[in-house]
């Protein structure tokens, strides 16, 4: 048996990351099993409940829509935050209002 406090075991640090590498890949393969699960359970109450083919279709593609947005979570994440950083940043409107100027009010709105 081998304890951490056994000078004759040393734990190196890729053996740590390995097995945190595992666990994630463990842990992610789970949510996305209860995802599928859960979108079943989903297409079959839709099922009993409408006894509609078309909701039931409905439900099903909704399902697959969802399931394909959680397997490619990483890929949608990178995408979403290159259209935020790439956005154009906003400026601010400044006008300047002169006394001979008009002031001009239309539904609560100065312009």
């Amino acid at each position: 048996m081998h304890t951490v406090s056994d000078p004759n075991n040393v734990l190196l640090a890729g053996d740590i990351i390995d097995w945190a590498t595992t666990k994630t890949a463990q842990l992610t393969t789970l949510i996305k099993l209860i995802a599928a699960l859960m979108v079943v359970v989903a297409v079959l109450m839709t099922y009993w409940r409408t006894k509609s083919w078309v909701g039931t279709l409905v439900a099903f593609c909704l399902g697959a829509l969802v399931l394909w947005g959680i397997a490619n979570m990483p890929s949608l994440s990178t995408k979403v935050g290159s259209e935020v950083n790439s956005a154009p940043a906003p400026h601010p409107v400044v006008r300047q209002i002169t006394p001979d100027a008009p002031l001009v009010v239309r539904g609560g709105h100065l312009l």
